[in-house]
């Protein structure tokens, strides 16, 4: 694969002279918002409570509204979210811990973290997601947990996969990166497992200005073991009860996301109304388009097709102007980090199928019709 396949921001714009369209395009957004969010950080400077301060206590009871469960954890980022979620239903050394292949290597590298042994398990070919009929051949008596990730937006199918983790006695940790604000069955994901773990990630469909994530949970336990966790294992300041990290989100991030929260819900019915415009424009085109599972909401973090000559199409697009995205080029157990770290997979010929093939196209709320026509268009001419 080319290095330019690595990099989606890689655009040539010789060949053509249309303003590019970026993959993703945070400075539109900013116009929209920038007045309210310099605001914000003005609220927050003068005040000298930079960390754990009144902004990240009111994003929490915010966040937690939003997601309908009764805690929110406010922390560095969404890898940190993982992996104190981990420890916070004990997870370590010894212990394995069921995920797949297809995921972003900080899923798995939080299991690596806490000494577990990552246990992959093959997806499905239409949502990309967690097989569950896979999950029990997959369990031995060292499992501990689950880890079912929300590809591109997509909810999992989260009703099977709690009846099993239920009935072998296993936590449920959901990797909500790329999912905010995505339904299943009528409840936001990341409040069906024991804990949700997101990413605010600047580019993700609801991002900071930085690095920073959160944990969700119904469970008071977990809530306040991962709180402790959050803080150097402490509950009183100096007094240290369980070996814990400094993975706190700051103030100014909080204060920033509180500002974008109240959009969330629109940005999303934008991101729903430009795909539904991509499925139109594709659907006499050899490409196959996200899939809509029932009863399910996808949030759309990203529009991701399979393309047949993917890379041809990637370079193609580039040389036109257009910006896309190959999420995820490489899966976790073929990744060079992993030639000598343990782990166990099963047969995973779905996940090998799919990754020569997704291609991700531009798609951000600010993306305008006469853009997504343009991005069509050009596939269209590629492929006809």
């Amino acid at each position: 694969m080319s290095e330019a396949l690595h990099t989606n921001t890689v655009i040539d714009t010789s060949t053509t002279s249309l303003s590019p369209i970026l993959a993703e395009d945070l400075t539109r957004q900013f116009e929209h918002i920038g007045d309210e969010v310099r605001a914000a950080i003005e609220r927050v400077l003068p005040g000298g409570s930079y960390v754990l301060g009144p902004e990240l206590v009111a994003f929490e009871q915010e966040y937690a509204a939003f997601c309908g469960t009764p805690y929110a954890i406010g922390v560095s980022n969404g890898t940190d979210a993982l992996q104190l979620a981990l420890a916070a239903c004990g997870i370590g050394a010894g212990d394995e811990v069921i995920t797949v292949p297809n995921t972003y290597i900080a899923t798995v590298f939080a299991i690596t973290y806490q000494g577990a042994l990552p246990v992959f398990v093959d997806v499905l070919p239409d949502t990309y997601n967690m097989n569950p009929d896979l999950l029990e051949a997959a369990i031995t008596g060292r499992t501990r947990a689950i880890i079912p990730v929300h590809m591109y937006g997509q909810p999992c199918d989260m009703r099977p996969i709690m009846d099993i983790a239920r009935k072998h006695g296993l936590r449920v940790i959901e990797d909500v990166a790329h999912a905010h604000g995505a339904y299943y069955q009528g409840a936001l994901v990341g409040s069906f497992g024991d804990l949700g773990c997101f990413s605010f990630y600047p580019k993700k469909t609801f991002g900071a200005l930085g690095d920073a994530g959160a944990i969700v949970t119904s469970d008071a336990e977990l809530n306040d073991r991962a709180r402790q966790l959050r803080y150097m294992g402490q509950k009183v300041k100096h007094y240290h009860e369980m070996i814990g990290y400094q993975k706190r989100m700051d103030e100014i991030q909080a204060a920033i996301l509180r500002v974008k929260l109240p959009y969330l819900r629109g940005w999303l019915a934008r991101r729903q109304q430009i795909a539904a415009r991509y499925d139109e424009l594709l659907a006499d085109l050899p490409v196959i388009r996200p899939y809509a599972a029932p009863e399910r909401t996808h949030s759309y973090y990203l529009y991701t097709i399979l393309a047949p000559r993917r890379d041809e199409l990637f370079a193609y697009l580039a040389r036109r102007g257009i910006g896309s995205q190959v999420i995820y080029p490489v899966l976790v157990p073929d990744q060079g980090a992993y030639r000598d770290q343990p782990l166990r997979s099963s047969s995973i010929p779905v996940a090998r199928s799919l990754v020569g093939q997704i291609l991700s196209l531009p798609i951000f709320p600010e993306l305008r019709d006469d853009e997504i026509e343009r991005v069509a268009a050009a596939i269209r001419a590629f492929y006809l």
